[in-house]
């Protein structure tokens, strides 16, 4: 097992490093397009809160790439330098997609109620997580329920990574519907929207199936050891 999980998890990372490859240079590609309505992500990001009639919802601009996000504890969409900034086909993307999980907590999107409710547990969990593990399998033959612990424990990580995929394909399929409704973009902004928010989503596919299969092996572990007992 021990073996086969290397290979698993070689393939994974090499599946990750892949996906995320591919989503730069389809950002890179699509920041390219310019739209022809001259909107920028921030602008677009407020116009979409409006027609969907949230008004408590700020738009603000983040430091860094990529840190585009929803926060719903303080009801801000979050995004980047650039993405506020520019007047692409990907910044619509990415600024629709943020307001489409700020569509889904306005409405109550139960799967986002959900991740919601993980959160702290996640973070605490992300805390300790590691070392639980580690001590579990150091002490597998003296104390062997505390590696159950750890595994309890990144079971709902990986329950986290999984409910968060129904979330962030949501979040897009409201934000391409609302740019296509709303004849936000041309045929070809909307097909770059498209494509960059699939690749997107991608990337969320390859962090549940790390979890999934690195859980299986811990799980393999325990199993094993307490056969030998």
């Amino acid at each position: 097992m021990g073996m086969g999980y290397l290979i698993l998890a070689g393939a994974i990372m090499l599946f990750s490093w892949l996906v995320s490859s591919r989503l730069k240079s389809k950002f890179e590609h699509y920041s390219k397009l310019q739209l022809q309505n001259g909107m920028s992500g921030a602008e677009i990001a407020e116009k979409m809160l409006a027609d969907n009639g949230i008004r408590d919802v700020r738009v603000i601009s983040t430091p860094g790439r990529l840190t585009d996000h929803y926060n719903p504890a303080d009801k801000t969409v979050n995004l980047s330098e650039a993405v506020y900034n520019q007047r692409n086909a990907a910044a619509a993307a990415v600024a629709a997609h943020e307001c489409g999980h700020a569509v889904q907590h306005a409405v109550g999107y139960q799967w986002l109620t959900m991740r919601s409710k993980l959160v702290p547990v996640v973070n605490v969990a992300s805390t300790y997580m590691q070392w639980i593990l580690l001590a579990g399998i150091l002490m597998m033959k003296t104390f062997p329920s505390l590696l159950l612990i750890g595994i309890i424990i990144f079971a709902a990580t990986t329950l986290f990574s999984i409910v968060t995929l129904p979330v962030e394909y949501d979040a897009s399929n409201r934000a391409l519907a609302w740019l296509e409704n709303k004849r936000m973009l041309t045929q070809q902004e909307q097909a770059g929207a498209k494509d960059s928010l699939k690749w997107a989503a991608r990337t969320y596919v390859v962090a549940a199936l790390g979890s999934i299969a690195t859980l299986l092996y811990y799980v393999s572990i325990y199993m094993g050891g307490s056969r030998r007992d």
